[in-house]
């Protein structure tokens, strides 16, 4: 009797496996289905037409850098007429070259420096160059009624998502006979963080005064660069000025980003500039 309650028990059991082996997947999807249909699911995609920028590194935002201010083959007067845009996105498959550096016509995004904010955000720069000892203190402010500044964007044609935005900030070619003495000429924002990438200053200190291996480890720092080294020019007769001192940066890839401490002398002028 015992025996006989064992194998119905286990007659049950197989029976019960066999229906949910049948008739389980079937009910399992529809009860999925349930949960899915008829709501409405958002997904973010990446539309290249918009330039999407997703995250580069400090190095690579650089090198992106470098690359399109290396490929400004005309006048930027006549770039800006050429490359301007109706649309609010910049037109990428209407760009010509590896790389690009336009004015950006449609302005700042949310999460970037406005034109209200820019010279505010510039002089904060300067500050935080000073203090390194990277510039000299007595560089004097920027402000809107003496200086210019237009918003760019840097893209990889080939790679539209490679692309950053930076505000270049000079002295303005208006003020007629301006003491450029202690003044900024010259710098390159990134409009994401402020930071600055490469500047040209009027200073009272000499050659001798700087020290470009500290100028250089110093500025690395504050960009959060990683990798520098020294690097020795092939041709130095490509640069205007005896003073000057090199080093390179790992970019993308297998690229490598070229930055130079220079020296003007006679106008005293002091700059860090990339790859150019």
């Amino acid at each position: 009797m015992k025996k006989k309650k064992i194998n119905i028990a286990i007659l049950i059991v197989t029976g019960a496996l066999l229906v949910c082996a049948i008739w389980g997947p079937e009910k399992l999807a529809q009860y999925k289905d349930r949960k899915t249909l008829n709501h409405v699911a958002v997904e973010r995609v990446e539309n290249s037409s918009e330039g999407y920028r997703y995250s580069m590194s400090n190095n690579e935002k650089m090198y992106i850098l470098a690359k399109c201010l290396d490929n400004q083959v005309i006048p930027e007067s006549e770039l800006s007429s050429m490359t301007k845009v109706e649309a609010e996105s910049v037109a990428y498959e209407e760009l010509t070259g590896t790389y690009a550096f336009v004015v950006n016509h449609r302005g700042p995004s949310d999460k970037e420096i406005t034109d209200e904010e820019i010279f505010e955000i510039c002089n904060k720069g300067l500050e935080e160059l000073k203090e390194l000892g990277i510039i000299p203190e007595t560089v004097k402010q920027v402000n809107a009624s003496s200086y210019s500044a237009v918003l760019y964007s840097a893209i990889d044609v080939l790679e539209p998502r490679n692309n950053l935005s930076v505000w270049k900030v000079s002295l303005s070619t208006s003020q007629q006979n301006a003491n450029k003495a202690n003044r900024l000429l010259d710098a390159y924002i990134d409009a994401d963080t402020g930071k600055i990438y490469e500047f040209y200053v009027r200073t009272e200190n000499k050659w001798a005064d700087i020290d470009p291996d500290e100028l250089v480890t110093n500025w690395s720092g504050y960009l959060g660069l990683t990798g520098c080294e020294e690097y020795e020019d092939p041709n130095p007769l490509l640069e205007t000025t005896p003073y000057y001192k090199k080093y390179r940066f790992p970019g993308m890839d297998e690229g490598k980003t070229i930055v130079t401490v220079g020296f003007y002398e006679g106008i005293n002028e002091l700059f860090l500039k990339i790859s150019r």
